[in-house]
């Protein structure tokens, strides 16, 4: 019971901050963050106040842009797609630490033309744990104005899967899927071919059964990524492993050990994460 009161009191702190923004349009990625975002912003503000948009592009993964789609026709979401071109950035496609500021910034600057239309806010699904990595991206989307209610009511990443599952969403338990660009190690250039072979070959995982994953590239050899749980299975299954990876594109097939871990890439910068101050969704900077 206790344990109901404080996911409920999450809730409404939540619906609180959102309320505060009048109007929204909602970064739509499908991930647990920006689908309770998008779910509880049309809730409370009303469907003509909440404009869902996600962005597409060749570091979204096919199978993310289906099931965006597929949530805003099951939940009522208005929701429509808009193209990013951040490939077409030579500081993004050369891919050194501050890439994802690159891409929130082609992000900011395509939602921006409908933010205006709609007399609206950029929102975006950024919850506490996502202070304390190094997220450039976040310094792009604060200087561009953009708000982060999940922040702003407190809510963490287990906050946001137990409120999600509160409300009977899918997604409450929905595996992390950064954009494709964070499987290749910074000072490897992000090319369209690089992501469209990472693609396939997560494609090809998934279809094999394995949820929770990540195929990090390096040239012709895939590190492959995967749940605990599911490391047994991969050695068990690794003729089906080995023969789904090198259909993508890859010659050299590798199992890591350690398992999935979100974000290891930023290990090779060194230093500590930066933070970022925000206060009642208010951003005031970001890593």
């Amino acid at each position: 019971m206790e344990e109901m009161l404080v996911v409920e009191e999450k809730l409404d702190a939540l619906r609180a901050e959102i309320m505060l923004l009048q109007r929204a349009v909602v970064a739509f990625s499908g991930g647990a963050d920006s689908a309770l975002v998008a779910r509880v912003a049309t809730e409370v503000l009303g469907t003509g106040r909440v404009l869902c948009v996600t962005a597409v592009s060749a570091s979204l993964a096919p199978e993310e842009l289906a099931d965006c789609a597929a949530l805003a026709r099951e939940w009522g979401l208005r929701w429509k797609t808009v193209s990013t071109t951040e490939l077409d950035d030579p500081a993004y496609s050369a891919n050194d630490g501050d890439r994802c500021y690159h891409c929130k910034a082609s992000l900011l600057a395509a939602l921006a033309p409908w933010a205006e239309a709609e007399s609206a806010l950029v929102v975006l699904g950024v919850n506490l744990d996502d202070l304390g990595d190094h997220r450039p991206g976040q310094r792009a989307a604060a200087e561009r104005g953009a708000r982060f209610p999940l922040v702003g009511a407190g809510l963490t990443k287990d906050d946001v899967r137990a409120v999600s599952r509160h409300l009977g969403l899918r997604t409450w338990d929905k595996p992390a899927a950064a954009c494709l660009a964070s499987r290749v190690p910074y000072g490897t250039p992000v090319t369209l071919g690089t992501l469209r072979t990472v693609a396939a070959a997560e494609s090809a995982l998934r279809a094999l059964g394995f949820r929770q994953l990540r195929v990090r590239h390096y040239g012709d050899l895939a590190r492959l990524e995967l749940h605990g749980d599911d490391l047994g299975a991969a050695v068990d299954r690794r003729h089906e492993v080995v023969a789904a990876v090198r259909d993508a594109g890859y010659r050299y097939v590798t199992l890591d050990l350690e398992g999935f871990r979100s974000g290891n890439l930023n290990l090779a910068l060194g230093g500590a994460p930066t933070g970022v101050a925000l206060v009642s969704g208010d951003a005031e900077g970001a890593p």
